[in-house]
């Protein structure tokens, strides 16, 4: 796998056929970015942090995957429903409410593809816990939405059928 991320050898007059500043003779080695340029900019494909990034997730096992991407669906989907811990109740005047039920839909949604079709891949324990965290914020989103969808017709429901 190294080999294949191996870095090409630079061409005789340095990157891109650099130059000196006064433009006279070419540059062998390294040039410094322009002042004026990013300084920390995007990591260069197939230098050392990449290749360190590629290892590290190639390192984590697809269950962990699909279970973090699940858990940030399933948090933002809660929160967008009001189920946050910081959430103000009504009593609490001049505080902004957090709950945006169009975002919580397309959350809910999004986290009911996801479950539905990763629970054939991550054995049947991890497909429980995610479906029973899907049903949960599906009933928080029922409860918190001023008229209510009809049954089968919520927020990932034509994917799950309908949840009571």
């Amino acid at each position: 796998m190294d080999d294949d991320l191996a870095i090409p050898a630079q061409p005789a007059g340095g990157p891109l056929g650099a130059t000196s500043p006064d433009g006279a003779e070419p540059v062998d080695g390294p040039v410094a970015a322009p002042v004026n340029g990013p300084v920390d900019g995007p990591v260069e494909p197939g230098g050392p942090d990449a290749v360190d990034a590629v290892r590290d997730i190639a390192e984590v096992p697809a269950i962990e995957l699909i279970s973090t991407a699940a858990l940030h669906l399933l948090s933002a989907a809660a929160v967008k429903c009001g189920l946050g811990h910081d959430e103000p109740d009504d009593a609490t005047p001049g505080v902004a409410s957090h709950v945006d039920l169009d975002e919580a839909r397309k959350l809910i949604t999004a986290l009911a593809g996801l479950v539905t079709a990763a629970a054939p891949e991550v054995g049947n324990q991890h497909a429980r816990l995610l479906r029973d965290g899907l049903r949960q914020v599906q009933l928080a989103f029922r409860e918190a939405s001023p008229v209510p969808d009809p049954p089968g017709q919520g927020p990932g429901e034509r994917l799950t059928g309908p949840v009571s």
